[in-house]
């Protein structure tokens, strides 16, 4: 996985923003700061490995794409948010979350196995 890199946007970032800033006590802030950065981290992380998970559904819908099959495969979909909502289940979080999310990336992959169909019967 590729390391984030240190760009203008991350610089840009103020890990510290918050409306809370004079409201609560100091050591509350400073608390809810760390906390933050953590899932800041994870943020981060997920961007990231959204990338690269990305870039291998790419190589599947040239392979797709160059075999003349659908972009979509319903069977392997179904098994997936299957096999998702059973790990969302073990990890304590929200089955119905796990699918949503799911379908949302399965929806973007189809998107782009389409579009590299279309491009390469159109070469």
């Amino acid at each position: 996985m590729n390391e984030p890199k240190n760009t203008e946007t991350t610089q840009s970032f103020d890990p510290h923003a918050s409306s809370l800033q004079g409201e609560v006590k100091n050591e509350v802030l400073e608390e809810l700061y760390a906390i933050r950065g953590s899932i800041d981290n994870f943020d981060a992380q997920l961007v990231f490995l959204l990338a690269e998970r990305f870039k291998a559904t790419q190589r599947v819908g040239i392979l797709k794409a160059k075999h003349q099959l659908p972009p979509s495969d319903p069977n392997r979909e179904k098994a997936q948010i299957e096999r998702l909502r059973d790990l969302a289940h073990e990890a304590h979080l929200d089955p119905e979350f796990a699918e949503k999310f799911l379908n949302f990336v399965i929806s973007e992959v189809i998107r782009h196995h389409q579009n590299i169909s279309d491009s390469h019967n159109n070469a």
